[in-house]
């Protein structure tokens, strides 16, 4: 499996927001706005890769001089639990922690707390609502 980052507005950023598409939104019944698509230019985007094929991605937004966040996170349905979403969540902590970062903070669905929990992050606050679903904000220092 090969980790890459991934420059927005390029065929593997149109990659990567179909997977975040097939596997967060249409569930949800929901599907990203050209507003939202652009607010994207200045995060980190970043994919796993077998071969071709894009079997995950997440990206990092900068929410202060010390802080990023976790977003977007998506693994194929059909590989899931094979160690994608650990690698990916290595190589964004990695890739935070060289540029200078102390922090990653999330809004981790509730179903993924287990498995951000076992990675370190720890839950702050109480359970809400996005997207329709709950959520927790979960964060890790680096």
């Amino acid at each position: 499996m090969a980790l890459k980052i991934i420059d927005w507005g390029s065929d593997d950023y149109d990659k990567v927001l179909k997977l975040r598409e097939e596997v967060l939104r249409k569930p949800l019944g929901l599907h990203f706005s050209d507003e939202e698509l652009q607010k994207e230019k200045a995060n980190i985007h970043m994919g796993a890769y077998e071969d071709d094929r894009m079997l995950g991605c997440c990206m990092l937004v900068q929410e202060d001089e010390e802080t990023v966040r976790l977003r977007q996170m998506a693994v194929v349905n059909d590989v899931q639990g094979k160690g994608i979403g650990r690698a990916l969540m290595q190589f964004a902590e990695t890739l935070a922690r060289d540029r200078g970062y102390n922090k990653i903070t999330m809004h981790a669905r509730k179903n993924a707390v287990g498995f951000y929990e076992k990675l370190g992050y720890k839950k702050r606050g109480e359970e809400f609502m996005e997207v329709t679903i709950p959520h927790y904000v979960m964060e890790k220092e680096l």
